[in-house]
């Protein structure tokens, strides 16, 4: 992991409490991001900081992602995630954030191959689907078959690993994971499970596992391909967000890495982490069936007192516009224009942003579409349901959670999260 900045000057900053004056340092990060060390408060004064939801809270020093959400950049150990989109494979974009470089030429082929030698999973490891209600939820299927690895892989799960070891445990999760997606959708809609193939890349092989059956191959469409990799590759990071930060946190108590993606992905699944897309399909179809009136969707939208919402508008962290949504607006276009899908949603969502980006209401408030506005469309055009969408959102962000995971495994300042709180309940009672 790369060092604060060591080049600046020492800078410090004082918390006066009563009579009791504590010098914090201050972190400089490499794009000269300020934060205060605080980590002496308690132990000097007896006081904690309280920060609801850590919005102002920096809970370790990573050299994986960087965002500026006032300028609307998102890096990958420090390239622009515009050009690993265009540029580059999802395989390729998962090798860079875990292992902190791009691979070389024979460093992909080797990493392809061992992704696609653990794609399959254990015969018993199938027959536990068979035994799951067809009415689980994606989800709830993912996350539990991929606590389930631990089982299976007993060898691997230990609290300090050898390089070999940590590499090996990557590679079955990261190749087994799209398998594990594909089976939980095949389950909840009482299909059999199609086998991956050998022959086929990351991708390509998720959509054969998809919407192949045992009488019809699923025609595999460049377009569709480079889509949802370009998807896949605009997720496979986010910096600390809720389910991140949530692989780090049970990650720190030394669980294992098949315990850690699990919680991730748990977090993942709530509608406030995960499900924006979802909601954004849902609005628009909403739209749709109410006549297409964008104008009165807009005026709803400003209005203080309507409760609606115009999900897919704006972000918690950019100010500016989403990176992401540049990329995926281009995708959106070409995946429907290649399917010939006239999809009255994608012409409200067009219409809606062209109108929002002349309203003042919005250009004042920084109000623009995010990843989530178009990435629905594109994987309903696809034909992936909206119960798949956060599972196609947890093999994206996979690579991230991975990294994460790993960097703190190799972090020399390894501590166990345990954040403080304000207690507010009664005060001392007898009975």
């Amino acid at each position: 992991m790369n060092n604060p900045r060591s080049d600046q000057p020492s800078e410090t900053a004082k918390i006066t409490i009563g009579d009791k004056v504590v010098s914090c340092p201050v972190v400089t990060g490499v794009e000269n991001e300020k934060a205060l060390d605080i980590s002496g408060l308690r132990n000097q004064t007896g006081y904690v900081t309280y920060d609801e939801g850590y919005a102002n809270t920096a809970s370790c020093l990573s050299s994986i992602t960087f965002i500026d959400g006032e300028k609307g950049i998102l890096r990958y150990r420090g390239i622009p995630v515009e050009e690993l989109a265009e540029k580059r494979s999802f395989i390729e974009v998962a090798h860079l954030l875990i292992f902190g470089h791009l691979p070389s030429v024979s460093e992909k082929s080797a990493f392809s191959k061992l992704l696609t030698s653990n794609c399959m999973i254990h015969d018993n490891m199938v027959k536990l689907f068979d035994n799951l209600p067809s009415s689980s939820h994606p989800m709830a299927t993912l996350s539990a078959m991929v606590v389930t690895l631990s089982a299976y892989y007993p060898e691997l799960i230990k609290p300090e690993m050898s390089a070999e070891e940590m590499n090996k445990i990557i590679a079955e999760l990261l190749a087994k994971i799209r398998t594990l997606a594909a089976y939980s959708y095949k389950k909840s809609i009482g299909e059999p499970i199609i086998y991956p193939k050998r022959e086929y890349k990351y991708v390509e092989n998720f959509l054969h596992m998809m919407f192949s059956t045992p009488v019809d191959e699923y025609p595999l469409d460049k377009e569709v391909v480079d889509a949802l990799e370009k998807i896949l590759i605009l997720h496979a990071d986010h910096e600390q967000n809720c389910s991140t930060s949530t692989v780090r946190l049970v990650g720190s108590s030394k669980a294992n890495l098949f315990a850690s993606i699990s919680a991730g992905i748990c977090a993942l699944w709530g509608p406030l982490h995960g499900g924006a897309n979802q909601a954004v399909i849902e609005m628009l179809e909403e739209i749709v069936r109410d006549g297409g009136d964008v104008k009165k969707v807009i005026e709803k939208a400003k209005d203080k007192n309507n409760p609606f919402l115009l999900m897919g508008f704006g972000h918690r962290i950019y100010k500016n516009f989403d990176p992401r949504a540049k990329v995926i607006k281009g995708i959106c276009d070409t995946v429907l224009t290649k399917l010939g899908i006239n999809d009255p949603c994608l012409e409200v969502a067009k219409t809606i942003e062209e109108a929002a980006l002349k309203d003042d209401f919005f250009i004042q408030r920084k109000l623009y579409p995010n990843v989530d506005f178009y990435s629905g469309i594109i994987l309903r055009a696809i034909g992936i349901p909206t119960n798949m969408f956060t599972v196609i959102f947890a093999m994206g962000r996979l690579p991230g959670w991975i990294a994460h995971w790993k960097e703190q495994c190799e972090s020399p300042n390894k501590k166990i999260g345990r954040p403080r709180q304000i207690y507010v309940g009664a005060p001392l009672t007898h009975i």
